[in-house]
């Protein structure tokens, strides 16, 4: 990946500037990737709590830095400051006047209780746009109940439908639908952006992880909705209508073959030694197929055990079969591909030394945010009120004093 940016060719978001109290997943991942666009995230960090609770996430933690914030955060900027304090949302109002957006991720009835929501705050600023990530959305009979992405995942039928039909409902391996959903905020919040750029107006944006899971049902929803498709956890995460198009085990290992379109199906066939399969009556169509799945994917593990994963893949890679390996996370971090997309970035951390983590999958033009380690808690606040609000030393003194960066920056903020 090319790092820095062509002096004539600003990032895409560069002059946007985003306050937000956020912590620990959904909501950081979010504005990680507005940061690698060039956005100004401020991270309002409450010092009551210690800010960000993701700074604490072990195994690999110390003090206040964890590999797991470090994930989340790079590239970002950290206040320390309490809104509980008369002093301390005297600032934040400050800073939303001149910001573009507030960004949060609380309970769903949080934002109006604290008073972060666009009617709280477009008095300071008509153009702000706000922009809440909670667990089940700021309205319904779930908006005041905590939600976490393993919730979630169990509420909307996905650990039902995810793993082997024999064994209990299963999560998945990663937190996809936090992650997910830090996309569809940062979605919103762009909509949102661009909406008070042309308008002048602001506005809520209501995201939430419960509405992100329920919209990624997808197809098997509207299946189920229109037709009363019942969706079913399948044998070896074979896709529920397309066969073959599942993990395969080989003699050393697993590996996926995806036969996803017709042509590909008569390539498989040729790969495995048994150009008939394509032709049977049986196999010969996706429908077929889908009706006589048990017998030919007997036939297929049997013939795809007596070879290694390498062989297999290797060969119907050469036909241009979609495939590839089910690796361990070690081993993906180590495919070329990998490098050649410039997808590990590092930079300098003053506990962790040289800290690599993984770049943003959004590309927009051709150039890029150098890799930037995450912010310190409460790093930036002297710097940023004084270059945004204008706070000279007496009034940062005063401020400090009256409670607004919270008991541990009484006199240093």
């Amino acid at each position: 990946m090319t790092t820095g940016t062509h002096p004539s060719r600003p990032l895409p978001l560069d002059g946007v500037r985003i306050l937000s109290l956020e912590q620990y997943g959904a909501g950081p991942f979010g504005t990680s990737h507005l940061a690698d666009l060039g956005a100004e995230v401020i991270k309002i960090e409450d010092p009551r709590a210690g800010g960000d609770v993701g700074r604490y996430v072990p195994p690999f933690a110390q003090g206040e830095d964890s590999l797991f914030f470090e994930g989340l955060n790079r590239g970002k900027k950290s206040i320390s400051l309490d809104l509980t304090s008369p002093a301390g949302r005297a600032v934040f109002e400050q800073l939303v006047a001149v910001s573009h957006a507030v960004y949060s991720n609380m309970r769903g009835d949080v934002p109006a209780k604290i008073g972060i929501t666009y009617d709280d705050l477009k008095h300071l600023n008509p153009a702000i746009v706000c922009c809440s990530l909670s667990g089940f959305g700021t309205s319904g009979p779930r908006h005041a109940e905590p939600g976490y992405d393993y919730i979630i995942q169990g509420l909307t039928g996905w650990m039902d439908v995810t793993g082997e039909p024999d064994g209990p409902p299963t999560k998945s391996g990663l937190s996809v639908v936090d992650w997910s959903t830090g996309f569809v905020a940062a979605l919103a919040l762009l909509a949102g952006l661009r909406a008070a750029d042309r308008d002048g107006i602001g506005m809520d944006c209501d995201v939430s992880l419960y509405d992100t899971a329920v919209s990624m049902l997808s197809y098997p929803g509207v299946w189920h909705l229109n037709a009363g498709f019942e969706p079913a956890r399948t044998r070896h995460s074979a896709h529920p209508s397309i066969v073959p198009f599942q993990a395969f085990q080989a003699s050393d290992g697993w590996f996926i073959v995806g036969a996803a379109k017709e042509k590909f199906w008569v390539r498989v066939a040729e790969v495995v030694g048994r150009p008939d399969l394509a032709t049977d009556p049986q196999f010969a169509t996706m429908a077929a197929r889908q009706v006589h799945s048990e017998q030919l994917v007997a036939i297929l593990e049997q013939i795809f055990a007596g070879d290694t994963v390498a062989h297999w893949v290797q060969a119907l890679r050469a036909a241009g079969v979609p495939t590839g390996e089910v690796n361990s996370v070690a081993d993906a971090l180590t495919d070329p591909h990998i490098h050649a997309r410039g997808l590990i970035v590092e930079a300098e951390h003053p506990v962790y030394g040289t800290v690599k983590s993984l770049a943003s999958p959004v590309r927009v033009g051709g150039t890029f945010a150098p890799a930037r380690r995450a912010p310190q808690r409460g790093e930036h606040t002297r710097e940023l009120l004084a270059t945004l609000t204008g706070m000279d030393e007496t009034a940062l003194s005063d401020a400090a004093a009256r409670g607004a960066f919270g008991p541990a920056l009484t006199t240093t903020p």
